[in-house]
């Protein structure tokens, strides 16, 4: 089943206003979770030690002018009008912006790139009407060279690139736990101090499990309740802002003017500098109305914000400090909190809407981290793991059990480790911060490389966000010892990892490259290939995309025998988001026909779902039958004897030629041995079909009699070998370092890369292909 790529999605979610409206509301739930529930704590944050309440109220409405001028100018300027346009065919995130550069700039992380990747429909043109084949000028042309001579500034650009993907997903430990504490903190207005820390913690403990406990159901089971929640709770804090402001304090807005930021900071200075980092949590989530770009439209995000959210958060600060700036009375640290600005008689309900708003909030930043580790994992930066996809209808909707394991494990030791808001504040504004900073940077080369702009604008943009961000990353960063370190430790760990997998993955290639079998030795051995040739198809899977992996000459030089049919199999990724399935499979010959060797590349985008091993095999044996057919009708079925890659023609899957043919060819299936046709049928899952008939597809051979006879031979013997079974044989490589190489190396290859691997998935889990049809031929790579 092919689900519709991102870029697809959103020139169909552009048809209609009500299609756009639809999904605005959808993206409540999705995008803005983690965003909306940012007053619970980020007053109680700011007052927890830096600074402190007075009755001169400077305090309380610079941080609201703070408040208000940090989410005008980076969630609705900087990311809903700058940021959101920057998409890589409909998809959003760190590893878009990256990906757009690898293929404007050729700066690929990927080692298996081809010039064929080029001619991709989403790798050559951009969402935003840019061509990656653009000729450039001036600093672009200059900065474009500059990146691709320089190894180091690639390997730069890699790293912060995995940097911003390592804080994110430290933003997924910290968010559910800080979400969660501050919402269930509620009851302590409602019990006296020596009960409610008896409740607390426990409470947001076994919250915080069911909700990683429940993740495995898929996000699409009770995803429709996600909107609705984040929609109540937007109306709840919206009225309740409204009414402490016209009860309270009507003249609050005027804490909106810049004035009041410059009040605040002189009078607090330097402890008003570090509160910035309680203010910071204002704009948490932020980053996720790029990141699940993938999931909606453009526009569809910005009407949610602009109308909707936005309005929302600021009235509900404004009601707070309206509240707060008529109550100065401390009588514990909770009454510069939420809960004590809601009215008494509803702080229970508000409290049960809270914890909802709260845990989708953190289902939300949950599965974007399982989103971002897929794609790093499908540009070779992070170890295999196991993708489940728990919609087959939803895009994007997955669930990766061993992160979502350690996700819940760091999450619980964080939030029974801290206990209080304020340090959990100080981890989360970290880590929210620098994914910030990351996409400035990012943006800055996106702006001259991409979209052609002036280097101005990008200084520009760079000099503008970035003192912003700065300064708040800098007020985080002080707090190093006071939870920020958290954040800090987790990214280290996570990207000692990926730096390790990446470096261990090009030593692997490196060394198949360098001992892969040249083609005159395969076809020295003859027609047999010197041994017997036994009914069946043998997928040989590699990672080269051109020559004989050592695997194959290791594999025939210690058993006497191999299928009548071979395929070398290159499962790949591209760095673009989606490869359309007319596009998927690039498939040509090794040797003379006679040999009946193919090499088929199958491309996939680092966002797109792999099929199951009973489809695969169907679009991989189509695929090679439609290629005979295409050769022979084409008449450059011209025998050659040697591989090159230049004949290698692109195939699509069964599905975007198979439409049409059933129908047409219903009456003439009954008969599978008239003259001049070959069939393949595709198998399909055991689940159970809208349709009771069996998919075939026919390839009709063309009339010339020898072209005729010898293409039906082939395809004949490739049905029988499809029939005789499929064997999937796979490379099974322990690496060690050399010896003499210097320490860092064996500790990278020998413990680190080589730990990682035994402890992750192979090459089979990619594949999805059956443990009985497996067969794993282990070698030792020396590099």
């Amino acid at each position: 089943m092919e689900i519709e790529s991102g870029s697809y999605q959103n020139i169909a979610k552009k048809e209609s206003w009500r299609t756009v409206l639809t999904l605005a509301y959808q993206s409540l739930g999705v995008v803005y979770g983690d965003l909306s529930i940012s007053p619970l704590y980020v007053y109680k944050s700011t007052f927890a030690e830096d600074i402190h309440h007075s009755e001169s109220n400077e305090e309380i409405f610079g941080v609201l002018s703070f408040i208000f001028w940090t989410i005008t100018l980076v969630p609705l300027l900087k990311y809903v009008f700058i940021v959101l346009r920057a998409d890589d065919n409909g998809e959003g995130g760190t590893f878009a912006l990256y990906s757009l550069l690898c293929r404007h700039a050729r700066v690929n992380s990927l080692p298996s790139c081809q010039l064929a990747d080029e001619q991709l429909i989403e790798y050559k043109t951009d969402s935003f009407g840019s061509s990656s084949s653009m000729p450039q000028s001036g600093f672009a042309a200059s900065l474009k060279s500059t990146l691709e001579k320089h190894g180091v500034l690639q390997k730069i650009l890699l790293v912060l690139a995995l940097i911003g993907t390592c804080m994110v997903i430290g933003d997924g430990v910290l968010t559910p736990a800080i979400s969660v504490f501050s919402a269930v903190s509620g009851v302590e207005l409602s019990m006296s101090k020596e009960h409610h820390k008896y409740i607390e913690l426990p409470a947001a403990c076994i919250i915080l499990i069911g909700l990683f406990a429940l993740q495995h159901y898929g996000t699409h089971r009770v995803g429709f309740l996600f909107a609705p929640v984040i929609l109540l709770w937007l109306m709840c804090i919206s009225t309740i802002g409204v009414y402490n402001i016209f009860h309270w304090n009507p003249h609050v807005y005027q804490a909106l003017s810049p004035y009041y930021m410059y009040k605040f900071l002189k009078k607090t200075q330097s402890k008003g500098w570090m509160s910035l980092g309680g203010i910071l949590l204002c704009i948490t989530g932020s980053e996720a109305m790029f990141a699940d770009l993938g999931h909606f439209s453009q526009l569809s995000i910005k009407i949610a914000f602009t109308s909707l959210v936005y309005p929302s958060l600021i009235l509900a600060y404004m009601g707070q400090a309206a509240y707060l700036s008529q109550h100065h009375v401390i009588e514990s640290e909770y009454n510069i909190g939420f809960y004590v600005s809601v009215p008494e008689k509803l702080r229970w309900p508000v409290l049960v809407i809270a914890i909802l708003a709260a845990v989708v909030g953190s289902q939300a930043i949950i599965t974007g981290t399982f989103s971002i580790i897929k794609q790093c994992s499908a540009l070779g930066c992070f170890p295999k793991v196991k993708i489940v996809h728990t919609s087959s209808k939803i895009h994007g909707q997955i669930y990766i059990p061993e992160i979502n394991w350690i996700l819940m494990i760091l999450c619980l030791a964080v939030t029974i480790g801290f206990r209080d808001t304020k340090r959990l504040g100080n981890a989360s504004g970290l880590a929210v911060i620098t994914v910030m900073l990351v996409t400035t940077c990012l943006m800055s080369l996106v702006i001259v490389l991409c979209w052609h702009k002036s280097v101005l604008f990008a200084i520009a943009f760079v000099v503008f966000f970035g003192t912003i961000e700065a300064l708040y990353f800098s007020a985080s960063l002080i707090k190093f010892l006071e939870g920020a370190w958290v954040p800090i430790a987790l990214a280290f760990c996570f990207l000692l990892a990926m730096c390790t997998w990446h470096y261990g993955t090009l030593k692997r290639y490196e060394y198949d490259v360098q001992n892969k079998v040249s083609v005159n030795w395969l076809l020295s051995l003859g027609q047999t290939l010197g041994i017997a040739r036994v009914r069946g198809l043998g997928l040989i899977h590699t990672e080269l995309v051109s020559g004989v992996p050592a695997i194959f000459s290791h594999f025939v030089t210690n058993l006497p025998a191999f299928h009548q049919v071979l395929v070398f199999l290159c499962v790949k990724s591209v760095p673009v988001p989606h490869v359309r399935p007319e596009e998927r499979f690039l498939v040509g010959r090794i040797g003379p026909k006679e040999f009946r060797i193919y090499r088929c590349i199958v491309r996939f985008g680092y966002r797109d779902v792999h099929k199951d091993d009973f489809e695969f095999e169907g679009d991989l044996v189509c695929s090679i039958a439609e290629f005979i057919r295409t050769e022979a009708a084409t008449a450059t079925a011209a025998e050659t004897n040697g591989e090159d890659d230049d004949r290698m023609s692109v195939v699509g899957t069964c599905s975007t030629y198979m439409q049409g043919i059933e129908d047409h060819y219903e009456s003439d299936l009954d008969d599978p041995n008239k003259p001049g046709t070959s069939e393949i049928r595709s198998p399909k899952p055991k689940k159970k079909s809208k349709s009771k008939i069996k998919k075939r597809v026919r390839f009709v051979v063309p009339e010339t009699p020898k072209i005729e006879k010898e293409t039906r031979q082939e395809l004949m013997e490739l049905t029988e070998a499809r029939e005789g079974g499929v064997a999937y044989i796979m490379g099974n490589a322990y690496m060690k370092a050399k010896q003499g190489s210097g320490l860092v190396k064996r500790l990278a290859i020998n413990i680190g890369y080589e730990f990682l691997r035994r402890n992750t998935r192979g090459p089979r889990n990619m594949l999805t292909s059956p443990n009985a049809s497996t067969l794993e031929v282990g070698m030792i790579y020396h590099v």
